[in-house]
């Protein structure tokens, strides 16, 4: 078979046809430079020349997506690589009517966001990789905003939160439109909220479902790679799965389904099969090459695209990562002085 670019591998992936190899992608956070959208756009340019993923995610700092309604982010960087919100914007009931859409394009965090995606300015190193921008599903944000307190105005003021999740849907959708009018190949829509550990099923299906939904579809007719991330344990997978979507990512060594299971339930790929805390970050190179190889065992190599079920840990060896892409065939750049 002759050689795919990177776009044509994950389309063949997405489709379900052959390929000359099995696409991968990893990801991390860089919370040193974060803040600065020069220095998130080339801290993430280098990570991508060196991996060579087959496709480029942005990832942000957490916190992005809520600094306009008055949320604000704390200091300590997590293992993760994100930081927890040191001050919430909904300390009462009363202030999910504070909640009201937002022009991307001027506010805070957003604008950040978008400056990093013009900065990146489709860079000779991302080559032919598509390259996708995070954003939060609304109820995911909606976490974000309240913490602690969301599950009981869920019950206690349904209505009220109702108001800010049209707001907050109204917001990704703008947000996610202007970068797709900046060239990026679509979005990782990350979906905190579709586990069983955060939310009953009732609730998912009357404050997350219809939201993602309605995302999505706004979407759907300019995005070539809308992967669906679903973050956590105990998921809702059956009903994530009928989401439109090109790409499925979840926790898949932690929790179900395995990825054989899954690539029945979807219609595009899964992508998945590495560990990222006990291979990636604490395993050896070996463990990393034998998940591959499971992975691929597990798919038959088709409609697969190996990957990690979440960001990298900032202190995530170089060695167990190369193994991943070594084992699959794709380049490796070495870059003298690159930290992970």
């Amino acid at each position: 078979m002759k050689q795919m670019s990177r776009r044509e591998r994950i389309d063949a992936a997405i489709n379900r046809r052959p390929v000359d190899r099995v696409p991968y992608a990893v990801w991390r956070h860089f919370p040193a430079v974060d803040r600065s959208p020069a220095g998130l756009a080339q801290a993430t340019l280098r990570f991508h020349d060196h991996y060579g993923s087959d496709f480029l995610k942005i990832t942000p700092r957490g916190g992005y997506p809520v600094d306009e309604w008055g949320c604000v982010e704390g200091d300590d960087v997590l293992p993760t690589g994100h930081r927890a919100c040191a001050r919430c914007a909904i300390t009462d009931a009363g202030d999910w009517k504070r909640i009201r859409a937002l022009d991307p394009t001027r506010a805070a965090g957003y604008v950040e966001q978008m400056e990093t995606i013009i900065r990146l300015g489709f860079d000779r190193r991302i080559g032919d990789a598509p390259v996708v921008p995070t954003i939060f599903s609304p109820l995911s944000i909606a976490k974000k905003l309240a913490t602690t307190r969301l599950a009981a105005d869920l019950r206690e003021h349904p209505h009220a939160v109702t108001g800010a999740l049209e707001a907050i849907t109204e917001t990704q959708i703008r947000f996610a439109q202007a970068a797709l009018a900046e060239r990026v190949s679509g979005v990782f829509y990350s979906i905190q909220a579709a586990s069983r550990s955060q939310h009953g099923e009732d609730t998912y299906e009357r404050f997350g479902e219809p939201y993602d939904r309605r995302f999505l579809e706004a979407i759907a007719g300019r995005s070539s790679l809308t992967i669906i991330h679903a973050h956590g344990d105990d998921l809702m997978f059956e009903r994530l799965a009928r989401l439109p979507g090109h790409v499925w990512n979840w926790d898949d060594r932690a929790t179900p389904p395995t990825l054989a299971q899954a690539r029945t339930m979807v219609a595009g790929a899964v992508l998945g099969g590495l560990d990222q805390w006990r291979t990636l970050r604490d395993g050896t190179p070996e463990t990393a090459a034998s998940e591959v190889r499971d992975a691929i065992a597990q798919t038959d190599g088709i409609g697969l695209i190996v990957g990690p079920g979440c960001v990298l840990a900032a202190n995530t060896p170089d060695q167990t990562v190369a193994a991943v892409v070594k084992t699959l065939g794709g380049p490796l750049k070495p870059i003298p002085g690159l930290k992970l």
